[in-house]
């Protein structure tokens, strides 16, 4: 009797602790895995990259812009008179000499002469702005600030410019550097002597005397074609494109943690372990960035990237773009 009794009870415990066991592994909320714990796996790939910054600008009559030194050296400046129209030709204003070698900077046709940056006999760097001089017209001009200035500089072959409500998108030629440039001196004419007054009284002279430039803070000038219709101070869009890279190494960006330049990313390992290694970063469009080096492309990574110390993860941040 004892045993028909114990016999359903010992069912009813089995059943009971059946029904409170939870079936299966324990779960876990995946919201709360740290930072750098391989939620996704990520191999790299190949691709075109190409990065862009847009810079709001405007049409305007006229700009001014710099010419700069093509290499270091002393600046010898020529004495360029007032012209009596919009030049048909370069105009020589400068020459940098180097090594015993003259190199020369030229006005290009369309732009007059309208400063001296430096002193005569000054010695320049490469690159530094020595001229300004006005394009005679209409031209695209846009404001650029410090950040957007060393990601453009050197990248100014590839502009492209968009009207609002008008004309484009459209190629537009940059003129000059994009650097600040200081206010220009133009020097006063020697007096006339007589050994100079026959001489002077051949030349052409000018119907105004020349006006120096303003100064300008860092931007960016160009034209459009000729048949494009431009209306003075109507707004534009211009984009630049700042690199390219034929079949770049390319990861997301979550699976990089770093600096820009430099970063770190998570490889996994055959037994799910992961080992975080240095990469070397290029180009990067926001959504994909491109491995310079450091991977050979046959990888798996973990996403999101591996978990840094605060003072390096804030330069990881610089390694996707911050702006458009």
């Amino acid at each position: 009797m004892r045993k028909i009794v114990l016999a359903p009870l010992c069912a009813l415990v089995t059943v009971a602790v059946t029904a409170c066991s939870p079936s299966g592994p324990e779960q876990t909320n995946p919201e709360l895995a740290p930072r750098g714990t391989p939620m996704t796996k990520v191999k790299p790939t190949r691709q075109d990259l190409t990065t862009k910054l847009s810079i709001s600008g405007k049409v305007e009559m006229n700009p001014t812009f710099g010419l700069v030194a093509p290499v270091a050296g002393q600046v010898r400046y020529f004495d360029v008179p007032a012209p009596n129209g919009t030049p048909t030709k370069p105009i020589r204003v400068a020459t940098v000499w180097k090594d015993q070698q003259p190199n020369y900077v030229e006005v290009p046709a369309g732009s007059t002469f309208s400063g001296r940056l430096v002193d005569d006999k000054a010695t320049v760097t490469a690159g530094m702005p020595i001229a300004s001089a006005k394009h005679v017209g209409y031209a695209i001009v846009g404001d650029i600030d410090g950040q957007q200035a060393y990601k453009i500089n050197g990248a100014l072959t590839d502009v492209v410019v968009q009207i609002k409500n008008g004309p484009g998108p459209f190629p537009c030629a940059v003129l000059g550097t994009i650097a600040a440039l200081p206010q220009g001196t133009v020097p006063e004419k020697p007096p006339v002597t007589p050994d100079t007054k026959d001489e002077k009284k051949d030349q052409p002279q000018p119907q105004q005397p020349q006006q120096p430039s303003p100064s300008t803070g860092l931007r960016i000038v160009c034209t459009a074609p000729a048949d494009v219709q431009m209306i003075n101070g109507a707004t534009a869009s211009i984009e630049v494109t700042t690199g390219k890279s034929a079949q770049a190494l390319v990861v997301p960006v979550e699976a990089v943690a770093g600096q820009q330049g430099k970063g770190k990313v998570d490889v996994i390992q055959p037994d799910g372990s992961r080992r975080t290694i240095d990469v070397a970063l290029g180009l990067t469009d926001g959504k994909v960035i491109e491995v310079k080096s450091g991977l050979t492309g046959d990888e798996e990574l973990g996403v999101p990237g591996p978990n840094l110390p605060e003072g390096q993860q804030q330069g990881g941040d610089q390694s996707k773009p911050t702006g458009p």
